[in-house]
């Protein structure tokens, strides 16, 4: 084990974008507790996820390979995770969260002894319908983060003293917002109810343009609160671990699956792609020796996976990323890329980034027709950089092979995804 820690806690948010947190400049306090967590971490300013929504900003963050080499075409987990790579190492291993895309119906509970993703695929029909019932009686699209942090915590206090690898996943910043009190009040003038909070941020979704600028504000001052709301009890798990004593035994990382659009290119929430407002993510990363160092240097969600396998000698990989720990200020021509499949009349669509600390570049793949289109001119050797990466994942890792697995659907997941403005 690396001198000073022993476990790995591994702490997302979803649909959580940089720029809103207040120790990355924000001019509301949203996140006092994480600027007291950064003032002792390495904080990364220029961290982007590997893609702009959870179905490929997840499996790449959770494996540390691009998504194209990570999941089937559809969206099925193929890689090893992380969880399956510290199980065989002897880690004890669990998973908490309640976002549907990252499900057991989508193999995502394959390497941990313990993965709770708020469903109850395959167990009791009876505690099924029970759930569904009280998830509609409540208006309920997630697990919120004080349920999550129960459910870990317990886990946490019923193991033994093997190592282990925590992963919670909170949902709270993700649309619809629906903050609650005191959290809402502190950033909304008046009230919104659910239904008025839901109802807005569906249409946000479906028709832009409708949106004014008193409506944009709306959402968010919802959005900050529920980054306040989530703030304050990502700051209670770890109080809770540093009771406990685990706090300075452990590697944490906390970091987002990808942003969240307010209309700056003419939508809202996370659709496929790669804009600043999607990939650029917060990336705080702490052991009893990190001392509050910022790094401007580009870094990816997938540089996590690397980290942990460099820091226990996990021995030779295939991974794309670099420990988070290496990367310097002195790295400055680093660059990261990323990428986004299409969806809907975009299917056949495949969009490339590629950043570094000063430059963006970005390609669009008509896989119809085999066009590439840039849309970004940029620097020459910053297109052909991307130029090369595109041509190479095309060539090589079009996709992961499918799994010949019966696959698991559930309208419990159906529901939820509606919930959550995914269907209309």
């Amino acid at each position: 084990m690396p001198d000073g820690w022993d476990n790995i806690v591994l702490l997302t948010a979803d649909a959580l974008r940089a720029d809103h947190l207040s120790c990355y400049g924000y001019d509301r306090e949203t996140t006092p507790e994480l600027d007291e967590f950064a003032a002792d971490a390495l904080r990364f300013t220029a961290a982007h996820s590997v893609s702009s929504h959870t179905r490929e900003g997840v499996p790449g963050l959770l494996t540390g390979q691009y998504p194209d080499g990570a999941i089937d075409e559809s969206y099925h987990l193929v890689s090893d995770s992380l969880a399956a790579t510290l199980s065989r190492s002897g880690f004890a291993t669990g998973g908490f969260h309640s976002n549907p895309y990252v499900s057991r119906a989508y193999d995502y509970d394959v390497g941990f002894d313990t993965f709770d993703d708020d469903l109850h695929l395959g167990q009791n029909k009876l505690i099924a319908l029970a759930q569904r019932a009280l998830d509609k009686l409540r208006n309920r699209h997630y697990a919120r983060a004080d349920e999550i942090n129960d459910r870990a915590l317990s886990w946490l206090d019923s193991l033994d003293d093997r190592p282990f690898f925590l992963w919670n996943h909170y949902m709270d910043v993700h649309g619809p917002y629906e903050p609650p009190e005191p959290f809402e009040s502190r950033y909304l003038d008046g009230q919104l109810s659910a239904s008025d909070a839901q109802s807005l941020f569906r249409r946000a979704i479906r028709d832009p343009n409708s949106i004014t600028d008193d409506e944009r504000q709306t959402l968010l001052d919802l959005y900050d609160a529920e980054i306040a709301y989530n703030d304050h009890h990502i700051g209670q798990f770890l109080d809770a671990l540093r009771e406990r004593g685990l706090l300075s035994e452990s590697l944490v990382i906390f970091t987002a699956d990808h942003g969240e659009a307010f209309g700056e290119h003419g939508y809202y929430s996370h659709p496929r792609y790669l804009d600043d407002e999607l990939t650029h993510v917060p990336m705080l990363l702490s052991t009893p020796e990190t001392n509050g160092t910022v790094v401007e240097t580009p870094v990816s969600t997938i540089d996590i996976v690397s980290t942990v396998h460099s820091e226990l000698d996990l021995g030779p990989s295939d991974l794309p990323g670099r420990s988070l720990l290496a990367v310097g200020d002195g790295d400055a021509d680093r660059a990261v890329y990323q990428q986004a499949r299409g969806e809907g009349d975009d299917a056949n669509r495949r969009r490339y980034a590629v950043r570094t600390r000063d430059e963006t570049c970005r390609c669009s793949v008509d896989e119809t027709s085999g066009d590439l289109t840039f849309d970004d001119v940029g620097d020459d050797s910053l297109r052909d950089r991307l130029e090369a990466y595109v041509t190479d994942r095309l060539a090589n890792c079009s996709d992961a092979d499918s799994s010949d697995t019966d696959r698991v659907t559930d309208d419990t997941i159906e529901r939820r995804l509606e919930a959550l403005g995914y269907k209309d």
